[in-house]
Parts: C-alpha cells; structure tokens; sequence
C-alpha cells in the first residue's frame, strides 16, 4: 500500500540573525533563534513558545545544510507540545548563495524537507504522537514558512 498525505498545519516564524559558531568537525555551525511564530491547520492552531527556541544547523561538505530545530507549539487551548524537527536544504550553488545573500527565492527552487517529531501530552492532542511527520519548507531572509503532513 503506498502512503498517503495529510496536512496537518502551516506554521510560520521569524527568525534572528545567524549566531555563527564557526567551523566543527561536522563543518560550519550556526544556531538560528526563532523569534515568534504561529501555526493553523484544520483540527490544530496556536503560536510558538519562544524561550529557548532556536535551529541548530550546519553546513556539510557536501553543500547539505542540515538542520536540529528545538521548539514548542501552544496550541490556541493551552496545550504545549514539544517538537524536535531535523531536515536537510540544499540547492544548485546559485540558488544556495542567493539564499545566503537574503534574496527572496521560490522554494520550488530548492530542496527543504524535514522530519517532525512531536512530544504531546496525554489527551486531545496525543494522537500527534502516534504517526510519522514530514514536512516542506521555505527559507526567507528573517523568516520560515514550514507545511506539517502526517504520513497517512
């Protein structure tokens, strides 16, 4: 049987200014605090948690920017749910150094997937505990555009 898709929500943030850490042994790191955001999708909606809240991301040798965001959602009923999400953007050089230049550019030139995981408690929202998540992003010069589908 093949998998299907199902939108689950659109979120949005804006983001600060890079933290450049310099180059590691996994290759350039920067950290991206999130700043604000919010999120809207048929059976779930609210905002972000901020405190705390940032992308912990490198970039690899192989032109892979590769990405560990942290955060946390407050649904508009006061549910928290935490989110661990991993993903990889990369692109032909040209898009890529656009991107880096803060250009706006068309996400349908670029590669930016990523893989949610969420940590919610037990009840009206557990159920985002018990499928597999991915979703396509969009990268603008101080912001991020994310869509969540659960794996159906």
């Amino acid at each position: 049987m093949q998998p299907g898709l199902e939108l689950v929500f659109e979120a949005q943030g804006r983001l600060a200014a890079p933290i450049d850490m310099g180059l590691t042994h996994q290759g350039v790191r920067r950290i991206i605090p999130i700043l604000e955001g919010s999120f809207e999708g048929p059976n779930i909606r609210g905002t972000f948690i901020t405190d705390g809240a940032a992308d912990w991301q490198y970039s690899r040798a192989d032109g892979v920017t590769q990405a560990e965001a942290t955060y946390a959602l407050r649904t508009n009923d006061g549910v928290v749910i935490m989110v661990n999400n991993y993903g990889l953007r990369h692109g032909p050089d040209e898009v890529i150094r656009r991107l880096a230049a803060g250009e706006q550019v068309s996400p349908s030139e670029y590669y930016f997937r990523t893989n949610p995981r969420f940590i919610a408690p037990a009840g009206r929202y557990e159920w985002l505990n018990k499928s597999i998540f991915i979703a396509a992003g969009a990268r603008y010069p101080d912001a991020i555009k994310l869509w969540f589908y659960r794996v159906t």
